[in-house]
């Protein structure tokens, strides 16, 4: 008798195609609104620098320290996942990431900005919902269609863009603190939606290992730092954009409308949010090493033409920071195509914590030190934008040249 070996291509046993798209759907949704609430302060930031009359250094740490809980959080998020499975985790950090929107609104009708330090450290909880998506995804889908699967769940990043396009909006059509009420209530309702609908695997089993183990374990494998490294470069990007974009408009090209600039820096977003997955698909056709590169690479070529300036008015500035968020997605898509790729399957959860704490980390800096090197008489970031092209020239550097080509293929 012979027996016929299943095609490539065949999702894993017991899984249909049907319950991959549907739990992949459900992931990305989480995930949007969790970066939606993750993403909630920056947009208004213009609004709490003129209510609580801040200097550019403080608000950019209002700006950043979400991104930090955000970034370290996904350590943790990482390790329990395999523990809990990504059914219990998306339904909790939806859960847990409400009351801390609602207490942001809080602190900013006190206009306190130490009580909205501390709120926006708890708000980066949101953050972490990342981690819990990746080895679920990943367990659904067979190895061929990692890279679309991840993209197209990485996707759900676009969260930062609805917050950025229509949180300003909701503050004028509804008032401020019914604007995160309304954000508050969709978390608890997307709650409800996971626990009912969103199911793990068929294949996946609680991991019950000790969680520091399975860090240490992670952290001596090679392609954790490589990947560590090259997402921050990638989605730090993304994060440090997407987030500090709409006080770069207003300092250096004097857009005070927050709503003109959300819409600009939605547009960023959407940019990458349709660039991450491309960069998935085309990772799994022409290996994550080539669009990494080419990424990383663009993305330094196109700081040094913002670093001039480019005319708003003609939209060179535009095609600019455009081409900037195609870059950075395509980027993001294909460093966890290669995580997905090359790290041992036990280890994926513990992979994914970590190289997404390195992504977060990434853009947790950026806002920091362009609000540090701002030059508030030419109206400059030229300081901050030479770094980024030194940073992301290395990253291209490092890809091509620094990692050794079996971290291309499956790890055992």
């Amino acid at each position: 008798m012979t027996v016929t070996p299943a095609p490539v291509d065949a999702p894993p046993p017991g899984v249909t195609s049907g319950a991959q798209t549907r739990n992949l759907i459900l992931a990305t949704a989480g995930f949007a609104l969790t970066f939606w609430a993750w993403n909630l302060i920056a947009p208004l930031a213009k609004f709490y620098e003129k209510e609580m009359g801040l200097d550019p250094t403080q608000k950019s740490v209002l700006i950043a320290v979400p991104i930090l809980v955000g970034s370290l959080g996904r350590i943790v998020v990482g390790v329990l996942t395999p523990r809990f499975g990504g059914r219990v985790m998306f339904t909790g950090l939806l859960l847990l990431s409400a009351p801390f929107v609602l207490l942001v609104a809080v602190a900013g009708q006190m206009k306190s900005f130490p009580f909205m330090v501390v709120i926006g450290f708890f708000l980066g909880i949101a953050g972490t919902s990342f981690a819990a998506g990746i080895p679920f995804v990943n367990n659904w889908y067979q190895p061929s269609r990692r890279g679309f699967a991840t993209g197209i769940f990485g996707a759900g990043m676009g969260g930062t863009a609805l917050s950025a396009f229509f949180t300003p909006r909701f503050r004028e059509w509804f008032g401020y603190f019914p604007t995160h009420i309304i954000i508050a209530v969709a978390l608890v309702v997307m709650a409800v939606i996971t626990w009912l609908m969103m199911r793990d695997a068929p294949a996946w089993t609680p991991n019950t290992e000790p969680a520091v183990p399975k860090l240490v374990s992670a952290l001596k494998l090679p392609i954790t730092w490589q990947m560590a490294f090259l997402y921050a470069a990638a989605f730090g990007g993304f994060v440090a954009f997407s987030t500090y974009l709409p006080t770069y408009l207003a300092d250096v090209y004097d857009i005070q409308d927050l709503k003109s600039a959300g819409a600009r820096t939605a547009g960023f977003a959407i940019a990458a949010v349709i660039a991450r997955p491309i960069g998935g698909a085309l990772s799994d056709k022409f290996g994550p090493r080539l669009i990494t590169a080419i990424s990383c690479g663009g993305a330094a070529l196109l700081a040094v033409w913002m670093i001039f300036k480019p005319e708003l008015g003609n939209g060179l500035a535009a095609v600019d920071f455009i081409l900037m968020a195609v870059m950075m997605g395509m980027g993001a898509g294909s460093v966890f195509a290669w995580v997905a790729l090359a790290s041992p399957p036990a280890r994926v959860g513990a992979v994914t914590g970590l190289v997404g704490a390195a992504g977060g980390l990434g853009g947790f800096f950026p806002p920091l030190v362009m609000g540090a090197t701002y030059d508030a008489a030419t109206h400059s970031y030229t300081v901050g934008l030479i770094l980024l092209v030194c940073f992301a020239a290395v990253a291209c550097l490092f890809t091509i040249f620094g990692i050794p080509r079996r971290e291309d293929a499956p790890a055992g």
